[in-house]
């Protein structure tokens, strides 16, 4: 009979820690995202007017066919510029940093006509067109109407329009941005339009007016929004 052979202990191999993998997004470490950064390679960066006036055109082409008048067209152009005022107000809030909107320390998004509508006519302007909106005026007909002022829209500057169709604004594009930027913010409105301040129609020759080009911007607000805002008012 065989002797028993020792038993051979086997030490267990031993396991490295694994590393633990974070789920969720990764931010770089200067905190900022890609909605911090402009598409251009400088700040300052300005896209071409010529390549602007191009596409603006073709825009106004695009929205020419099938209209059934200048109402029609204007109703479009407005369409046009009302998704793009929804999107610029989700980035522009989001590159706020300031209190420049509310009392709020970190605010998001305007909760007061007034920082509203100072925020279209400074941030949201100068982000558009570099410069802020001339003036900002509230109507003495009616409390639910405001007026913003631009001396000399840069959409309608490229843009030629016939005799016949002299009372045509293609601002309505812009118009339909700021459209989408109150009705974006909670503030829901009866439509924003764009009109001439004279019977120029944007006729340089019209009277020898110093802004042939000046156009209004008339902010309809809903009856319930300024019921909020009187209602905020005595809150405070």
């Amino acid at each position: 009979m065989s002797s028993a052979q020792p038993f051979k202990s086997v030490d267990a191999p031993s396991h490295q820690p694994q590393r633990s993998v974070s789920a969720g997004l990764r931010y770089p470490s200067n905190k900022k995202t890609i909605y911090d950064r402009n598409l251009g390679r400088s700040k300052n960066a300005e896209l071409s007017r010529a390549a602007f006036a191009y596409l603006f055109v073709e825009m106004i082409a695009y929205a020419q066919r099938r209209v059934t008048g200048i109402q029609d067209l204007e109703k479009r152009l407005n369409s046009q510029g009302y998704p793009l005022g929804v999107k610029m107000l989700d980035l522009l809030s989001s590159r706020s940093t300031t209190s420049s909107l509310t009392s709020n320390p970190n605010p998001t998004r305007p909760t007061r006509i007034l920082p509203l509508l100072q925020f279209i006519t400074t941030t949201l302007w100068k982000h558009l067109f570099n410069r802020p909106a001339d003036a900002l005026e509230k109507s003495t007909a009616s409390d639910t109407d405001y007026m913003i002022t631009d001396n000399a829209p840069l959409v309608v500057e490229y843009v030629s329009t016939p005799k016949e169709m002299s009372s045509l604004n293609v601002a309505a594009f812009v118009a339909g941005v700021v459209e989408g930027v109150c009705d974006g913010a909670g503030f829901e409105t009866k439509g924003v339009t764009a009109h001439w301040a004279d019977d120029g129609g944007g006729n340089v020759d019209a009277g020898g007016n110093m802004w042939p080009s000046k156009t209004i911007f008339l902010i309809k607000f809903d009856k319930s929004v300024i019921e909020r805002e009187e209602l905020l008012e005595r809150g405070r």
